[in-house]
């Protein structure tokens, strides 16, 4: 696995504004409302691989003991390393790192064995969550060109050989993405475990007085079929979901309409703490690097 790299490799001004900064298309993408919508279609997508939803039941409690708490490492995970200082975002892919070292195992239906942090597996789940925020953006009415979409997918090769790809396997850019997706579209299938985490996205397991006295519930289920909708008509027909009930043409519909009412709601309130420090970061170094 590629060697991290050190805080003496870089300067306070780039630990300062993280890997990416705020003129990327990266902090455009993942402070959208589209975001919450783009990371469950990305789960579900990431599932259909046998070998990598294998290494999720087995050494994860994502979908058993603790859901919430694992979606919400995960989503903490992805802003810190788009929005957080460099020495963050180190500290952050370390300990993912160190999560996933020495766990290996032998997936049943493929006969495949296989270490965690294999670099293919690694690769997939990548891949499945920049072709999912990007697709999702787009439909939802993000403005970006194709330029800006290509420059998206190079800025995430960085995350991709943070978390251990090798970097000439990482596509960088919408066509190398899409030829990876159609090439490794052979070996992926529903298993048991990837039919147990569709489960759990589209009807997540709530405390009684969550569901009777909030709107978690609704919420939650008006996000998770936007993101099986959004999926490729190749992955909803994997999991049996071909008439799921909204068009493609309806699916981007609705969640133009979820961004629109989203962004009716004040940025301190819709954006997570990570986003906003990084706002706030930023703007006071403004005058010391102008």
């Amino acid at each position: 696995m590629n060697r991290l790299p050190s805080v003496d490799d870089f300067t306070a001004e780039e630990d300062l504004l993280g890997f990416f900064g705020p003129d990327s298309i990266s902090w455009r993408i993942h402070a959208d409302p589209a975001f919450s919508i783009g990371g469950l279609r990305a789960l579900l997508l990431q599932a259909l691989h046998p070998v990598a939803m294998d290494g999720v039941a087995r050494f994860s409690t994502a979908f058993t003991d603790d859901p919430w708490a694992r979606l919400t490492r995960t989503a903490e995970y992805v802003a810190t390393l788009t929005f957080g200082t460099r020495r963050e975002v180190l500290r952050s892919v370390r300990r993912v790192r160190g999560m996933h070292r020495r766990k290996s195992a032998v997936e049943q239906t493929t006969g495949r064995s296989y270490a965690v942090d294999d670099a293919d597996l690694l690769l997939w789940v990548h891949c499945c969550e920049v072709d999912s925020l990007l697709s999702v953006a787009r439909r939802a009415g993000v403005p970006l060109t194709d330029a800006e979409a290509d420059r998206y997918v190079a800025e995430q090769v960085t995350a991709a050989v943070l978390i251990g790809c090798e970097p000439d396997d990482v596509p960088a850019s919408v066509a190398e993405l899409d030829d990876y997706l159609q090439r490794t579209r052979p070996q992926l299938g529903v298993t048991p475990a990837a039919r147990n985490a569709s489960r759990f996205v589209l009807l997540p397991p709530m405390p009684g007085w969550v569901q009777l006295l909030t709107p978690a519930r609704p919420a939650w289920g008006t996000l998770a079929a936007l993101g099986a909708a959004t999926l490729p008509r190749w992955a909803r027909r994997l999991y049996g979901l071909p008439g799921y009930g909204l068009t493609d043409t309806a699916a981007t519909a609705a969640v133009r309409a979820f961004r629109r009412a989203a962004l009716t709601v004040p940025a301190q309130v819709r954006e997570s703490p990570i986003v906003r420090s990084a706002r706030e970061r930023v703007a006071s170094a403004e005058p010391l690097t102008a």
